[in-house]
């Protein structure tokens, strides 16, 4: 059987106080994307500050998941917000639930562009303009 986590630490992870998103800049792909939600799994090339290369970023009004695509290389753009847990709670999902977890993130995709990966074989359509 499953174990719980207790209220008051559900509480403290629900209402943890995120701080000053940081803006980083990756490459990767998108795994997922969940139109109703505004949300996709991207997997980094290059990891985060907490070591993770897959993370889940919520998508702001202004790109629409419907013309993005998986499995193309993008460099994303995001926020990366960091809410610490206390060291009860931390201690807490170590010992009993197994987890080795001292903060929360959330990810606030800000800009996507795709990547020209086939620029060797591709004829450059600016060239073609000038």
């Amino acid at each position: 059987m499953a174990k719980e986590i207790p209220k008051w630490a559900q509480d403290e992870i629900k209402n943890a106080k995120f701080e000053k998103p940081e803006s980083l800049t990756r490459t990767g792909y998108i795994l997922e994307i969940y139109d109703k939600d505004m949300k996709i799994d991207a997997q980094l090339y290059e990891g985060i500050e907490d070591g993770r290369r897959i993370v889940t970023m919520d998508v702001p009004k202004k790109i629409k998941p419907s013309e993005l695509m998986r499995g193309v290389v993008y460099e994303f753009t995001f926020g990366s917000s960091k809410a610490p847990l206390s060291k009860k709670v931390v201690e807490f999902l170590k010992k009993e639930m197994e987890i080795d977890m001292d903060a929360i993130y959330q990810f606030e995709l800000a800009n996507i562009e795709l990547m020209d990966v086939d620029s060797d074989s591709a004829s450059s359509e600016e060239s073609e303009e000038e």
